[in-house]
């Protein structure tokens, strides 16, 4: 009788035991966002300022994204479109600057004040558009502490098993770490749509052709030079010039080139935006790279050597001697075609795609800093600039997310095309606004039916004023997922996303989301079904911008 109470005690006790760790390890919320990026903070708060619980469970430690990971030379478009908690960022930003104190390198008289086709500073607007990398985290985390939101970092989904549906509704995920997380609502805001992939939601990667949406600017642009990063000189491509026995040089593929407007799989190319100074007490010189080979730039050589000179134009410059520089030129950060496979990596395998492209681009200032072959006037400018010393300081002072410019769009229940964009289409149920160049880096890098090199797929081509961006280019379609929203990698062609993914413009949808989600929520119905009308009257009450 003894043993049997004691057996059924010890069982007891167990099952206690595996009752308490799955407490303790099952969080739950109204709303439960996935992602680090602008898009996620933003949403976040539109929850908690609506009224409802909410957490952000972040694979990044630090949060932003690209916004504090140092694109600070804000890709703004028509700043008049940027509304909501969108515009507040750019307003608390405004108000670091506003104080004197935040210009420890510089004077603010002695900053120039130009952004992306607008002022960098608008007294008018009392807002900001460029800014250094830890000002914007510090906003970001200000957000944060200021709405009580509860962020877990960190925290990887599991893509194979972690994510549990019924009847069409994500319940929970559950995290490498052991973490559950469960929600009335879900938001996946990560630049690779991993929760919504996961959750067995349609998506697409690379380019439809042409034919697909009735668009001009989709699919392989050959021929197409609407920007400057382009080979404007014949450029030979062989390992030996003039010698296709020798081989092509690094980063050339040996694919022929499809007609224009074919679909393909391919996708834009990524790159750091770097923070450098060109402040003595504030800059960390460019060092050689583990397994530097200068062959790898033999590429950029022949361009310097026939006569290209514009390697500074994209040193844009922002506060306290700073720059945010971006791709520029026929060979530049844009790592070419080294990417497309990182959509679908596994984790395993985007660390390593990710720490490719850093050798790459740290061996690129190595290069021109310090090779023969690189005109003397540019490795002696290249001299007076290093990486910021007071940026990304737990990172070696690189930044710490790469620019996915492109990976899954979710196919949903609207598809936004460059006919949305460029307003040949009525767009209904708005929930934000576009207004920047439908802007496709370059895709790949070819050898030309004359024997020469070249770059393929940079597109740029201005939609001329704001468009809306429709409510069903967040949401999947209801037969597949009705308590998701998608407002990063939202349905959209790849050159429609070209405009659509800005920074301003994820802010903007990631609170069109919550919102979304928090009327949802209250109504308790799926995400396809909320009233636009109330959504609309919600939105409008909060400063989003829905209209020309």
């Amino acid at each position: 009788m003894k043993k049997t109470s004691y057996l059924f005690f010890l069982i007891a006790s167990l099952v206690l035991l595996l009752s308490c760790k799955q407490s303790v390890d099952t969080y739950k919320a109204d709303v439960i966002i996935y992602g680090g990026t602008s898009a996620a903070v933003i949403a976040a708060v539109e929850v908690a300022q609506s009224g409802k619980n909410v957490m952000i469970v972040s694979p990044d430690a630090h949060l932003g994204g690209l916004t504090s990971g140092g694109l600070g030379f804000t890709d703004s478009g028509n700043t008049a479109s940027i509304g909501g908690l969108s515009r507040e960022f750019y307003h608390k930003v405004w108000l670091h600057y506003n104080d004197s104190t935040a210009w420890k390198w510089q004077k603010q008289s002695e900053y120039g004040n130009k952004g992306q086709g607008t002022v960098a500073m608008d007294g008018d607007s009392r807002t900001m558009w460029i800014f250094e990398p830890h000002v914007a985290e510090k906003v970001f985390e200000d957000f944060i502490r200021e709405n009580n939101i509860t962020v877990y970092r960190d925290e990887w989904l599991n893509r194979e098993s972690g994510v549990k549906t019924d009847n069409g509704k994500i319940i929970s995920f559950t995290t490498l770490s052991g973490k559950t997380f469960q929600g009335k609502m879900f938001i996946d805001a990560t630049y690779e749509g991993d929760l919504m992939a996961a959750a067995g939601v349609s998506y697409t990667v690379g380019r439809e052709p042409c034919s697909q949406y009735n668009e001009e600017w989709n699919g392989v642009q050959a021929g197409v030079y609407h920007h400057r990063h382009y080979f404007n000189t014949p450029v030979d491509p062989y390992i030996v010039p003039g010698d296709p026995s020798s081989g092509l040089l690094p980063y050339i593929s040996d694919e022929p080139i499809h007609p224009n407007c074919t679909g393909d799989d391919k996708i834009q190319a990524y790159c750091f935006r770097l923070c450098m100074s060109n402040h003595p007490e504030n800059r960390v010189p460019f060092e050689k790279p583990e397994g530097y080979d200068p062959a790898g730039y033999e590429l950029l050589a022949r361009v310097f050597e026939s006569g290209w000179d514009e390697w500074f134009a994209k040193f844009d410059i922002i506060p306290n001697r700073k720059t945010d520089t971006n791709n520029h030129g026929p060979f530049s950060s844009d790592h070419i075609g080294m990417n497309y496979d990182y959509p679908e990596a596994s984790y395993e395998r985007r660390k390593e795609i990710i720490a490719d492209h850093t050798n790459y681009q740290k061996g690129l200032l190595y290069f021109v800093s310090t090779d023969e072959r690189v005109p003397q006037e540019v490795r002696d400018r290249m001299k007076e600039w290093g990486l910021a010393k007071d940026e990304f300081t737990d990172n070696g002072n690189w930044p710490h997310q790469l620019y996915i410019r492109e990976a899954r769009r979710m196919v949903g229940a609207y598809v936004t095309t460059e006919n949305e964009v460029l307003g040949k289409v009525h767009v209904p149920d708005p929930v934000g606004m576009g207004s920047y160049t439908m802007d496709s880096h370059n895709v790949q890098r070819f050898v030309t039916a004359e024997g020469y090199v070249q770059n393929e797929g940079d597109v740029g081509v201005h939609p001329g004023k704001p468009y809306k961006i429709a409510y069903g280019s967040i949401v999947p379609r209801k037969e597949e997922c009705t308590n998701l929203l998608v407002p990063v990698c939202l349905s959209s062609s790849h050159i429609a996303f070209g405009s659509i993914r800005m920074e301003p413009v994820f802010m903007i949808l990631g609170q069109s989301a919550a919102a979304a989600a928090v009327i949802a929520i209250d109504n308790k119905i799926n995400v396809q079904e909320v009233p636009y009308g109330q959504l609309e009257q919600v939105l409008l009450s909060k400063n989003q911008i829905l209209n020309n």
